[in-house]
């Protein structure tokens, strides 16, 4: 399964289990695009690489002293399909890219979301539910 594929499944799930739930996939995430539509998309993404695959538009509230805040504003996920290896052996980042990714989502979760990777289906999924319920 491609993360092309991946993005649909989990898409498909969160339209299952989460029927009110608002959320985004970048279409041209994972996909082969043509130089044209390459620098279009690099374009309307104001330049930027490494941008999360999925957004979930749903803050994540909490109480605290006895008031209700959201400890998240709303969820980012970068998908990879199940088997990619996001860290070395030696913990760096196992490609330049996830290494760009993961700054993305480092500074996402700076600004108050929840930012993180999730390798295959099932990751997705227990990421998904746990910030959901």
């Amino acid at each position: 399964m491609n993360e092309s594929q991946l993005q649909v499944m989990v898409a498909e799930y969160l339209r299952m289990q989460y029927p009110d739930v608002l959320f985004h996939s970048d279409f041209g995430s994972g996909i082969k695009l043509t130089p044209g539509q390459a620098i279009k998309q690099k374009r309307q993404n104001g330049g930027r690489r490494a941008w999360p695959d999925m957004f979930i538009a749903e803050p994540m509230p909490r109480c605290v002293d006895g008031s209700w805040n959201h400890e998240y504003n709303g969820l980012f996920i970068e998908l990879k399909k199940e088997g990619t290896r996001i860290k070395k052996k030696n913990g760096e980042w196992a490609s330049k890219h996830i290494d760009e990714q993961a700054e993305v989502l480092e500074r996402l979760e700076f600004r108050g979301y929840r930012a993180v990777f999730a390798v295959g289906f099932e990751q997705a999924k227990e990421i998904i539910d746990e910030y959901l319920r």
